[in-house]
């Protein structure tokens, strides 16, 4: 990447950001999550280095979302890039994906100043709305359908996004992992059912995803999976 201009901030930590954000309150934002292992951020980043050339007046900050993962949920963060527009600490966009085009435009109109800001712009690009839930149900039905869900097949993963289209790093890992050991699995898109993603939670008392699941019953996340393909422990599961 060239050179970055004084406005351009790669975040080191929480303190860090807020450090850098309260430093003028009256001042345009753009925050920048991105991954290094997803291939559309690597463009996005060259896209946002040069808005920062482009408008020395907004403050650019580069947020790696799994290394800050704290920042990140703070934001809502579930993909990568996504893109967020501050004024202080006040929202005034929001872009997901690689979208070079609507990124440029909405800089472009956010940092001109509030009084050249049109209201509905603000709208636009608010935070995408939370996956919609199931309707209402009692704890005894949810786990019932999350029983069917960790059943409807032998290997059963539980992650963000679909295996094509991984929506974290973890999740893309053990894909590649499972893959590599050519395990057939079927996979559930926790960000599509927040009651599912609660409730997986609490039913195998294990706070982060992806989750593995094998004939029915919750084997582990990533780390314990990669350690039970080293050892064995995986294949003899299986066989």
């Amino acid at each position: 990447m060239a050179e970055a201009p004084a406005n351009f901030h790669e975040v080191q930590s929480p303190q860090h950001f807020q450090a850098l954000l309260s430093e003028d309150l009256n001042r345009v934002s753009l925050i920048n999550f991105w991954a290094p292992w997803a291939e559309p951020c690597k463009q996005m980043n060259e896209v946002v280095l040069e808005l920062a050339k482009k408008y020395p007046q907004v403050l650019v900050l580069q947020v790696e979302a799994e290394t800050h993962s704290d920042i990140s949920e703070s934001f809502e963060v579930e993909a990568v890039p996504t893109f967020v527009i501050l004024r202080g600490h006040t929202l005034l966009g929001r872009i997901s994906g690689a979208d070079a085009p609507a990124l440029t435009e909405a800089l472009a109109t956010h940092a001109r100043g509030p009084s050249s800001i049109n209201p509905q712009s603000q709208t636009d690009r608010a935070p995408a709305a939370a996956p919609a839930s199931a309707p209402a149900e009692s704890p005894e039905q949810l786990n019932e359908r999350l029983r069917k869900l960790m059943n409807q097949s032998k290997v059963v993963l539980f992650m963000k996004g679909s295996p094509d289209q991984p929506r974290c790093g973890f999740s893309r890992r053990i894909v590649d992992l499972l893959r590599s050991q050519g395990i057939e699995f079927t996979s559930f898109d926790i960000l599509s059912d927040e009651s599912v993603r609660q409730g997986l939670k609490v039913l195998n008392n294990w706070p982060t995803f992806p989750q593995l699941v094998i004939n029915g019953e919750f084997v582990g996340g990533l780390d314990v999976v990669k350690e039970m393909v080293d050892n064995g422990e995986l294949k003899e599961l299986l066989a």
